[in-house]
């Protein structure tokens, strides 16, 4: 459609009768000015004889005829000049509809690149993309991907190439914004009747367990990020909370630092040595 435009709007510029008229009136008009600019300086020369009066008298008497050929030549062509206007227009409209999504991915790499949101290494998700960086550009952003859903923290193998302009619209989740020690959460569901409070002392013994050869570095990490970013990071010490997301339902949130390539072997070990040899399902299920 615009480009339909844009040569309706070139082909009113061929030369026809109409254009003709404004070209012999530039022509009359040139002559004009150069005519009455030699008849002046002429005059000027002959007349004023004081030599700093009469370059000035130039000087003025020529920009006076420039601005006088300058306002009839827009006079004469503004017809056609709307009509390059419009073509002009209908060019960078062209343009831009052309280019938008590029522009929007230049865009959301200056957003992401003020906003500091992640850096390579950061396991970040947005929208259904949930992964670790490994590239960024001024158009993509590539992560390998981490799955199923956002409770799993294996990588599936496959690789995602994130189109820059999702991070204009679109909010981004860093799970890895603490980088060297993150505090890894996972859910294990109960019923009501279940032995859920011995499987909470066992998970919170099993997480103390395995986090005892770093925890005071961790709770060390912790306080330096605390006083770097101005806010208060939680505690780093292991704890099993509860929720109830519905009735006769019971939830164990278990929360532990670690370091953050190890978060899915941790959870995998936790849950090894507390379910392996011992059952907390009710024998009425």
């Amino acid at each position: 459609m615009y480009l339909e435009n844009l040569t309706g709007l070139l082909g009113d510029m061929e030369f026809t009768g109409e254009l003709l008229r404004p070209i012999v009136a530039t022509l009359i008009l040139v002559a004009v000015i150069v005519i009455v600019r030699a008849i002046s300086t002429k005059f000027i020369r002959k007349s004023v004889k004081a030599t700093e009066l009469r370059r000035r008298w130039l000087v003025q008497t020529r920009n006076i005829l420039l601005l006088f050929m300058v306002l009839g030549l827009m006079l004469i062509w503004a017809e056609e000049l709307r009509s390059l206007a419009l073509g002009l227009v209908a060019i960078a409209v062209a343009f831009v509809v052309a280019t938008k999504e590029l522009i929007m991915c230049l865009t959301g790499s200056l957003v992401k690149s003020s906003g500091s949101a992640f850096s390579i290494g950061d396991r970040i998700q947005i929208k259904d993309f949930r992964g670790d960086v490994i590239d960024q550009n001024l158009l993509t952003t590539t992560i390998l991907e981490v799955g199923p859903g956002k409770f799993s923290h294996q990588r599936t193998g496959r690789m995602i190439s994130i189109p820059n302009s999702l991070f204009v619209s679109e909010p981004v989740v860093n799970e890895s914004y603490t980088h060297d020690f993150v505090l890894h959460v996972f859910t294990v569901p109960f019923k009501r009747e279940d032995n859920w409070q011995a499987a909470q002392l066992a998970l919170l013994e099993s997480a103390n367990r395995h986090c005892a050869d770093y925890l005071e570095q961790a709770r060390r990490y912790m306080q330096r990020m605390s006083d770097y970013r101005g806010i208060n990071v939680p505690s780093a010490e292991p704890r099993v909370t509860l929720s109830v997301p519905a009735a006769g339902e019971i939830h164990l949130i278990v929360r532990f630092p670690c370091k953050a390539q190890v978060r899915s072997s941790m959870e995998q070990s936790i849950l090894a040595d507390v379910f392996q040899h011992q059952s907390y399902i009710s024998a009425k299920n």
